[in-house]
């Protein structure tokens, strides 16, 4: 079986197997041999910045010698971006051949895409008898698949509106959600979390006795300088106190993902019975592996990926902006999804827009050209249209000049998109106005 014929089995035979319950991914994991019990590391949830975290104590166990796995998703071109192995992607045969070998087992279960995809990351991972495990959440927690597996540190990044239909309306009824990963006696680590969630996810580590360290109380960040190139930051966590850090990842909102990934660590080489070494982990935080979130993919004229697919990730995207370039307005390339609130989307990059491009991706659940540029008329801010993501990229490149920025993002489709587009030709950068 060839690479896109796996894709499209995987896609159109187990995408409509969803349910929202446990059971089902139980009896596969049972019948697998409870792979997830070989496993110990680290499981994170939160509406923005848990991949950013996970890729983060990736880096910081490579840099100590550490042997890790890496699950997470969604992929942005590749399926094999959802494993990865000792800092590397998995080879696509070896993948192939564990899901040929269990496939029986899947279709009795009727498992689901995801269900699918964990199970595999879980098999994958004890074969390699790694060391440390990182799982990324999927979608909300308490009935996500990977909620089977029993780490020794748990971390909730951040509670946004998000996938509302499926996790609720409000940010309570979601904080629910993700702090259903929470178990008896292991920690968790808590991002930056308004009140009301708040109290929600500390109800619930008070019932169930999980010990929880949170961000401002029981540990501090505070950035120091940023640039293109990444943030440096203060870190403070009992005995662990660093200044002037530095990490590659770019971005405002990072300082938090960086003092969530970093206490997450602390407390887990504690767990394990081993020490941080300074130098190690600084090291670690220059070599964060995580494509599509604040990417730059080139410096002039500025070109940046970000996969903000929410309202939050916007602001936040928008608020690193701002400190980057004061004074400036910028150009954006966007695709939104439109289960997401596209129109508040969109009317924050038109806050900060000279010009917008537009295009629908490739996703089923994309918004209409139309129905974006609809919303981008209101705000009354010069726009163009494409018929795909990568013709809009590329349209862009070409009106491009030395000193101006292009933000591409509203969603991981869009973004995966682009990085397509701009592998497979980056001479437009060539042109005669750059």
């Amino acid at each position: 079986m060839q690479y896109q014929e796996f894709l499209d089995l995987i896609f159109q035979r187990y995408s409509a197997n969803v349910k929202l319950e446990l059971d089902r991914m139980r009896g596969l994991l049972k019948e697998l041999g409870q792979p997830q019990d070989a496993l110990r590391g680290f499981h994170i949830a939160g509406t923005n910045g848990k991949g950013s975290v996970c890729a983060t104590l990736e880096a910081l166990c490579l840099a100590h010698g550490l042997s890790t796995g890496l699950n997470t998703s969604p992929h942005l071109i590749d399926y094999t971006e959802r494993f990865r192995l000792r800092g590397s992607e998995m080879d696509f045969q070896r993948i192939l051949g564990l899901f040929e070998r269990h496939q029986p087992a899947f279709e009795r279960w009727e498992a689901s895409f995801f269900e699918i995809s964990t199970a595999i990351a879980f098999l994958l991972l004890r074969e390699e008898a790694v060391h440390t495990a990182v799982i990324e959440v999927g979608l909300g927690g308490r009935l996500d698949a990977t909620n089977l597996f029993q780490p020794d540190v748990a971390a909730i990044t951040t509670i946004g509106l998000d996938h509302v239909k499926t996790l609720g309306g409000t940010l309570e009824l979601i904080a629910a959600e993700k702090a259903g990963i929470l178990k008896p006696g292991i920690p968790v680590v808590l991002g930056r979390i308004e009140p009301g969630p708040l109290r929600v996810i500390l109800d619930k580590a008070r019932a169930v006795g999980a010990p929880v360290m949170q961000l401002g109380k029981d540990f501090k960040v505070r950035i120091t300088g940023r640039s293109v190139k990444g943030l440096r930051f203060d870190y403070a966590f009992g005995r662990h106190r660093y200044k002037g850090l530095r990490s590659n990842l770019l971005g405002e909102h990072q300082a938090a993902n960086l003092a969530v990934a970093l206490t997450c660590f602390f407390i887990y080489m504690k767990i394990r019975g081993l020490k941080a070494d300074p130098a190690k982990l600084r090291r670690g935080l220059t070599r964060v592996n995580w494509s599509g979130r604040m990417q730059v993919l080139s410096e002039r004229p500025a070109i940046i990926l970000d996969g903000a697919h929410n309202v939050q990730g916007v602001e936040a995207l928008l608020r690193t902006l701002r400190r980057l370039w004061p004074r400036r307005r910028f150009r954006f390339l966007v695709s939104i999804l439109a289960d997401k609130n596209y129109a508040e989307m969109l009317r924050l990059f038109c806050s900060q827009a000279e010009r917008i491009y537009v295009a629908q991706n490739a996703s089923d659940r994309a918004a209409t050209l139309e129905q974006q540029l609809a919303e981008i008329d209101k705000w009354e801010v010069p726009a163009c249209g494409a018929e795909a993501v990568g013709a809009a990229f590329r349209q862009a490149l070409t009106e491009l000049g030395a000193d101006d920025i292009l933000i591409c993002g509203g969603s991981l489709y869009t973004v995966g998109e682009v990085l397509q587009a701009w592998k497979q030709g980056q001479s437009i950068l060539t042109n005669p106005k750059v």
